[in-house]
């Protein structure tokens, strides 16, 4: 089949969920035999950037402001595929792209269209009234166009069924087992030391809380200075059209060295991040089913997450879940493990197996190319449920 993957900011993946999830299915689906087209922003990929792990990329023009980045890039994208690709199946990525999902429904009706709705996208507090507008008309468009619709996590699955009265599939995000060893040279340039930092790994956007997290951390260094004395709290991630934000945390960190900012980080650097953390903190408030938090799993880290249902389907037993929002429950969180290094360990190692055995990619690959098969061969708009 030849596939076209629209609506991402592109890749190789740099930041973001949604990035890495269609770098780590189109590669699977390329050794699958398919043909994989990966659409990217001519910002965020390399120039020159022609393949990668046997996809095609395509590199498409923006207007790079936050309201028309996406949607703009995800029109070009479309019309490149319809008019020189003319692939078998036009997959779009997140609920804005899934706006212009009709397009192929129309002008190209052989074509099997498939939306993945990573997140309910309308929530996350950077967007205004009429940004949440549109997000809700295309979570309205990504059941009315797509051939199926598939959800990220039950949670979302359960707020389609009662938001919209349908279906949606879920097949879930997933994870590549890890055994890697730390190396503290790429650590040193952020003053960090092996083991002696817990880590967020995250776009630095409010919903996923980061500011929650600093403030637990002042409160934490107040409650127990001599447990964390020599710890440092990394915050790894930058700014998604969020400047504003990020020097709001900038100002709640000033003053204090332990909090260090190593802004979005990729590749070698990333993998040292997450293997020589204690454990990890995902404050967020508002996710699919967060890779990020699957990937701590992987590492064999511990990770205290916010109590949201999205989360909590992998962190209810195999993490520390925290009532989102909370300050105090999440000090205590950290406190706890801090003192407690053998708990933490014991909960990775608990949280590795699991994702490892529940959550992985080649599963999931074999899981959508069955979605797209059974799709090619019964009417267009007809929603399976796996």
């Amino acid at each position: 089949m030849q596939i076209a993957m629209i609506g991402q900011k592109g890749i190789p993946a740099k930041f973001g969920g949604v990035e890495t999830h269609v770098e780590e299915l189109g590669t699977r689906l390329q050794r699958l035999g398919h043909t994989v087209t990966v659409y990217g922003r001519t910002w965020y990929v390399p120039a020159g950037t022609n393949m990668v792990n046997g996809m095609r990329i395509v590199r498409t023009p923006s207007i790079r402001t936050k309201h028309f980045d996406t949607i703009t890039a995800s029109l070009f994208a479309v019309a490149h595929a319809m008019l020189v690709v003319r692939p078998d199946v036009y997959h779009f990525h997140g609920v804005g792209p899934a706006l212009l999902s009709w397009i192929p429904r129309v002008f190209a009706p052989r074509a099997t269209v498939v939306t993945t709705f990573h997140s309910m996208d309308r929530a996350h507090e950077k967007w205004g009234t009429f940004a949440q507008f549109m997000l809700r008309l295309g979570e309205r468009a990504a059941f009315a166009f797509a051939s199926e619709t598939i959800m990220s996590s039950r949670a979302l699955v359960r707020y389609a069924a009662e938001e919209y009265g349908t279906r949606g599939t879920y097949i879930p995000n997933g994870i590549t087992p890890v055994r890697t060893a730390v190396d503290p040279l790429l650590l040193a340039p952020f003053g960090l030391e092996p083991f002696q930092y817990i880590a967020m790994i995250a776009r630095l956007v409010p919903h996923k809380g980061a500011h929650t997290l600093i403030e637990a951390w002042k409160l934490v260094q107040k409650r127990n200075a001599d447990a964390v004395k020599d710890v440092k709290l990394a915050i790894v991630g930058g700014s998604a059209f969020t400047d504003d934000y990020v020097r709001k945390l900038h100002t709640m960190a000033s003053g204090n060295d332990s909090i260090v900012f190593t802004g979005f980080q990729t590749r070698d650097t990333l993998k040292a991040l997450f293997s020589g953390a204690k454990f990890m903190v995902h404050p967020s408030i508002s996710e699919g089913l967060p890779i990020a938090v699957l990937e701590e799993m992987s590492y064999g880290k511990a990770v205290i997450a916010a109590d949201i249902p999205e989360t909590m389907e992998v962190a209810a037993e195999y993490g520390v879940p925290f009532p989102q929002g909370n300050v105090d429950a999440l000090a205590d969180a950290i406190i706890e493990l801090v003192r407690d290094p053998m708990q933490a360990a014991a909960i990775g190692h608990a949280a590795r197996t699991f994702v490892e055995s529940e959550y992985h990619w080649d599963d999931i690959a074999h899981e959508t190319v069955a979605l797209y098969r059974r799709n090619a061969m019964v009417p267009q708009g007809v929603l399976a449920v796996r």
